[in-house]
């Protein structure tokens, strides 16, 4: 089973903010929930094992918008809420409204009978506290892919 959730144009995505996710090719077996015009997509442990086991890839592209400064921007997939450090993606564009392609990945265990929920968001490039991060990032043809593996 795969699920697949996309976001083509252009938006703009605040820091600690989701990408929201305007059109899909749903899961048709209710293993995940997601309403167009979201970000957040809820994983269901529907399974007869003791955990029901996703990936969740994310690919598209990140910029600075005009008027922003030059320096790393990031994505990660999300955890109820948290950032997992292993899905980060970073990217420096060397201008504004300079586009990188990212990728971030994340293998996802759901306890039967559970739920939990998982979305991509704009976070801090750095683990340095002192780094101000970009306020506001570009993200344009998002593609969200959620895989039920196991």
């Amino acid at each position: 089973m795969a699920a697949e959730y996309l976001a083509n144009a252009v938006q703009q995505v605040s820091l600690n903010g989701p990408v929201i996710f305007t059109a899909s090719i749903p899961c048709r077996k209710g293993y995940v929930i997601h309403r167009d015009e979201s970000g957040v997509f809820i994983l269901r442990g529907v399974t007869n094992q003791c955990y029901a086991t996703y990936q969740v890839t994310f690919s598209g592209n990140i910029a600075i918008p005009e008027g922003g400064t030059v320096g790393p921007i990031a994505l990660a997939i999300t955890l109820e809420g948290e950032p997992l450090p292993t899905s980060r993606a970073i990217y420096t564009p060397a201008a504004v409204d300079q586009y990188g392609n990212v990728t971030c990945t994340a293998i996802i265990q759901v306890r039967n009978g559970c739920c939990l929920s998982t979305a991509v968001r704009s976070v801090s490039a750095s683990n340095d506290p002192t780094v101000t991060p970009a306020p506001v990032i570009n993200v344009q043809n998002g593609n969200l892919v959620i895989d039920r593996i196991a």
